[in-house]
């Protein structure tokens, strides 16, 4: 584990990268994805990635050659930038903040039944035992954020981060679909099903986060990297995108070979471990539980800190995590993640929703990043024929994308 820690200290940014893209939503759409629709969307997965991947290293290389921060950028360097970057920051902010809330509840939800296979008394007070799991967890989050270290973030995202990766590909090998579903589910096609719209919006909203994007150049910032550091700042983008696609992945494939083409719905926490277990069997149900639960609990730091984060970046393209601001935002960002346990809602279904609601930002921040890249300036490669080309490809796909999840939604 010292080990595992250490290789993914030593990239740094990219751990923020996969904490803000692989939470409880994305494991959610995962196996709604493979129970409905096997590997037929790997396709969407393996593009979500690529492209996910180019932008991180653009918006990471135009802050190390030009010293300026996404939405800081955005705000003095594009025509209407200003209100540009104030769309932005609503956009991302409300979708981050729906995703936090869903994040929270299905975390304190899965904590709850790990405790009812030990303690089942507690199954008759599941409503106060989730809510106490709910206030503990962001209030243990929420004391860790207010201390305003980066070093803090990055070891704890760094711990859970390992421990979801090694659990979701761990449980991999307990069931495994055949090689020529996955070679199928690499062929680009759109199910022609019933909500597969908006199953494909969410999938693309997890995947590519514009939050990802957008905090990128604050957390090399808070790095400390510099000019000296293009070839970490590249490595950190390949290796973050090609972990979000082995995960991601991993938990699609278990999905996929045991429960596609079963008949069943995955409508609540519970429904996960029921449906998995007789494939898989307690122990791998277990492990795959804990992914769970670290993913959603590696999500919660970044979702909280996003609109703090973004305010900075639009005012003087800083990382500010000190300040008295970030500490009010970030508090009453932990009072909304309290919705689900409060009033009871489903997680499940909301996480989905909430995903959809992250893929409307989506085109207007990859069209402000492929204006940013194309500017003159002397430290910005000359040769951007493969960036640009993938950054438009990027462009057009979050717009059928979003138009198709709208389709769907109405």
């Amino acid at each position: 584990m010292k080990r595992v820690l250490k290789f993914l200290l030593s990239f740094g940014p990219g751990i923020f990268a996969i904490g803000y893209t692989i939470g409880t939503g994305s494991v959610t759409s995962m196996i709604v994805a493979g129970n409905s629709f096997g590997m037929d969307l790997l396709w969407v997965l393996f593009f979500s990635c690529l492209f996910s991947g180019v932008l991180i290293y653009v918006s990471g290389h135009y802050y190390l050659v030009t010293g300026e921060t996404a939405l800081f950028a955005v705000r003095n360097r594009l025509p209407l930038g200003k209100l540009m970057a104030i769309a932005i920051i609503i956009a991302v902010g409300i979708g981050q903040w729906n995703s936090l809330i869903g994040i929270l509840g299905i975390t304190s939800n899965v904590i709850f039944e790990i405790l009812v296979i030990n303690f089942s008394g507690l199954e008759s007070h599941k409503y106060e035992t989730v809510l106490c799991l709910a206030i503990a967890i962001i209030g243990i989050f929420y004391a860790l954020l207010i201390k305003g270290e980066y070093s803090i973030f990055e070891k704890v995202l760094a711990l859970f981060v390992s421990l979801m990766g090694l659990s979701f590909v761990f449980t991999l090998f307990f069931v495994f679909p055949l090689p020529a579903e996955i070679i199928r589910g690499l062929i680009p096609k759109i199910p022609k099903v019933e909500g597969a719209g908006i199953l494909i919006a969410a999938f693309v909203g997890t995947t590519m986060a514009s939050a990802t994007f957008l905090s990128r150049p604050l957390f090399i910032q808070g790095k400390h990297w510099t000019k000296e550091d293009f070839v970490a700042q590249k490595n950190d983008s390949i290796v973050a995108s090609i972990l979000i696609f082995t995960i991601s992945g991993s938990i699609m494939a278990v999905a996929s070979g045991s429960l596609y083409g079963t008949g069943k719905e995955i409508t609540h926490v519970l429904d996960m471990s029921g449906a998995l277990e007789p494939s898989v069997g307690k122990f791998a149900v277990s492990i795959f539980f804990a992914g769970t639960l670290s993913a959603g609990l590696s999500s919660i730091f970044p979702c909280l800190m996003i609109v703090p984060l973004m305010l900075g970046d639009f005012n003087s393209g800083k990382l500010d995590v000190r300040s008295l601001r970030f500490k009010l935002i970030t508090g009453v960002a932990s009072v909304l993640a309290l919705s689900v346990p409060v009033f009871g809602f489903n997680p499940i279904q909301g996480q989905i929703f909430t995903q959809v609601f992250n893929v409307f930002a989506l085109p207007l921040v990859i069209l402000s990043f492929l204006v940013l890249w194309n500017r003159s300036h002397s430290g910005l490669p000359s040769g951007r024929i493969m960036t640009n080309t993938i950054m438009v490809a990027a462009f057009v796909f979050s717009l059928i994308i979003m138009v198709n999840g709208l389709k769907d939604i109405f």
